[in-house]
């Protein structure tokens, strides 16, 4: 059951990573278009470059659950069973731990931001777009979990962790 919500979710952040990036390439499109004719779009530059923040988070959160960040599984799956299964540990509390912090201070920022408008588009809030950190901070948490009891599994059997892998 949990590696069928782990697939689940994984699914849910590939469509959400697809979406954004057929709406950045729109946006990119658009905006050499523009250009080429003269008229250039005023929030084109501000627009991508929030898109491609997202596009990071969000794809972050996608790597995460598929356990495809950097790290040295070979190193791991040379230990002791015992070390093995506390190494993953420790790894998987620390990127928790962090992603906590990253999280909570990413949304006490929103506060200090809640009066701020981006400049192209003053209609629309700075909070707004910084909402995705601590929106992608939770999502890589949630990936982490569910992710760790295959990520187990493997650290048992002695076996390098593969990007998609760790948990089937």
């Amino acid at each position: 059951m949990l590696e069928e919500l782990r697939r689940r979710y994984e699914r849910l952040l590939e469509w959400v990573v697809i979406a954004l990036m057929a709406v950045l390439a729109v946006e990119v499109t658009l905006g050499v278009v523009y250009r080429t004719f003269g008229a250039s779009l005023s929030w084109y530059d501000e627009v991508a470059s929030i898109l491609l923040a997202w596009l990071t988070f969000y794809g972050s959160a996608l790597a995460a659950v598929k356990r495809a960040h950097i790290g040295c599984p070979e190193v791991v799956a040379f230990l002791p069973p015992q070390a093995r299964v506390a190494a993953r540990i420790l790894a998987s509390l620390l990127v928790i731990a962090f992603f906590a912090i990253l999280g909570w201070m990413g949304y006490a920022i929103l506060e200090v931001l809640a009066t701020d408008h981006l400049i192209s588009l003053p209609e629309i809030p700075v909070a707004w777009v910084q909402s995705v950190i601590p929106i992608s901070a939770v999502l890589i948490i949630l990936a982490e979990l569910l992710s760790l009891p295959g990520a187990l599994r493997q650290a048992r059997a002695g076996q390098a962790a593969q990007s998609g892998e760790a948990s089937h």
